[in-house]
């Protein structure tokens, strides 16, 4: 099959995950807004974020096999047109019920489109095992770039429009991820027709779930989703509670973008020199270390950016050596449907974060026991990673061919 240019997928793919990732990177800018205009409690609002991730990673599974299968051009947009019919849905929703199907179910599964499972599906097709985890590692920076570009942004839009009005502009500007698939038609599956795979789906799966290193880097995914999405939607609530401003969060946000554009890039070429079960299980534990420290520490603006910027190192850098890993045991040929199970394992830990989040402050009054559920979550993440097996699953010729 004839291969697209590495950079024609890393600027089309990287401009999209920028978008999607950018703006639901904002999401927790909303959250205040939103429950005292609808007068809900911040557990409404948590649960339909939880929603939001579990529909992601249920959805993705089965958007990867579609990109697999049929090429990630038709899944893009398909998912950007949910993402902008998601967004006004998220503006205009009178119940908490609607506000779950829509910011909820629909977004998650936009999202579950024009991210990285389908992007990385691309990548892997397209580029060479050599550059592979580094490419992977460009297209992750570019939606932490999105995350430090677009929050500010969406607080912006939010002070000067209000924040249905932003969530509306923010329904037109995501349909820019349509004219940016083109760009990521792969000739092989430009005629409709699915191509031939030596494995079938249900051979894939078999192989992957009977391998225990696929277990683990799932376990460890789990932890990822449940830290960075308690922080990225609770810490604003978290800083105004104790008496900073929202510019304190919104600054936070940018600056864990900002980071993790280096974090993600650093990660990735990392990833093509040395063991990715190591630096996965570096950036779990230091992940534990610097969550202890910025509740030991006083809370004050300085100390929120420091830990921001630690933080945003540590953020996204997960991805490009755990799906560069699933790629160099499995290959691409099923490499988006094996993410999607992956990043499924971290949706389920992302909806068990931002929903515990909200539950226990409504039930309590304070997020010290998910912050210390995160804690313990980084240690047992860090040792899980360290007995994965990297190399290249070995096939008999009977099991390669259908």
């Amino acid at each position: 099959m004839k291969k697209l240019s590495i950079t024609q997928v890393l600027v089309c793919g990287a401009a999209i995950v920028t978008l999607s990732m950018g703006i639901r990177h904002g999401f927790g800018l909303w959250l205040q807004p939103i429950t005292q205009a609808q007068n809900w409690t911040r557990e409404n609002f948590a649960f339909a974020i939880a929603i939001q991730n579990i529909s992601w990673g249920f959805v993705g599974i089965f958007a990867g096999m579609l990109a697999d299968k049929f090429g990630a051009f038709r899944t893009i947009i398909g998912g950007s047109v949910l993402y902008a019919l998601g967004l006004l849905g998220m503006a205009y929703s009178p119940t908490p019920l609607t506000f779950a199907l829509t910011t909820g179910v629909l977004i998650g599964a936009a999202q579950a489109g024009t991210t990285y499972a389908v992007i990385y599906g691309v990548i892997g097709r397209n580029v060479s095992l050599e550059k592979r985890s580094w490419a992977m590692g460009v297209a992750a920076a570019a939606g932490s770039f999105g995350q430090f570009l677009m929050v500010p942004t969406e607080g912006f839009l939010i002070n000067t429009l209000g924040w249905q009005e932003a969530l509306a502009v923010l329904s037109a500007a995501v349909l820019l991820i349509i004219p940016l698939a083109w760009g990521l038609r792969e000739p092989g599956f430009t005629s409709g027709a699915p191509v031939k795979r030596d494995q079938t789906i249900l051979q894939a799966l078999q192989e992957a779930f009977k391998y225990p290193s696929f277990q683990l880097l799932m376990a460890g995914y789990f932890v990822c989703g449940f830290q960075v999405v308690f922080i990225g939607v609770h810490m604003p609530s978290y800083l105004k509670d104790n008496g900073l401003s929202p510019q304190v969060a919104s600054y936070a946000l940018a600056l864990i973008g900002l980071f993790n554009v280096f974090g993600t890039y650093i990660a990735g070429s990392l990833g093509q020199r040395m063991p990715k079960k190591n630096i996965l299980s570096f950036i779990y534990m230091a992940r534990a270390v610097a969550i202890t420290l910025f509740l030991i520490a006083p809370l004050t603006p300085m100390s929120v950016y420091i830990f921001s910027a630690v933080m945003g190192l540590l953020w996204l850098s997960t991805v490009p050596p755990t799906n560069a890993t699933v790629a160099q045991i499995f290959g691409v040929a099923h490499l988006s449907m094996l993410g999607g199970f992956v990043f499924f394992s971290h949706q389920i830990g992302s909806f068990l974060g931002v929903w515990l989040g909200g539950y226990l402050y409504d039930k309590t009054g304070s997020y010290n026991i998910v912050w210390y559920i995160s804690i313990a979550l980084g240690v047992f993440a860090a040792l899980v990673n360290l007995p994965v097996k990297e190399r290249a699953i070995e096939r008999t010729p009977s099991a390669a061919a259908a």
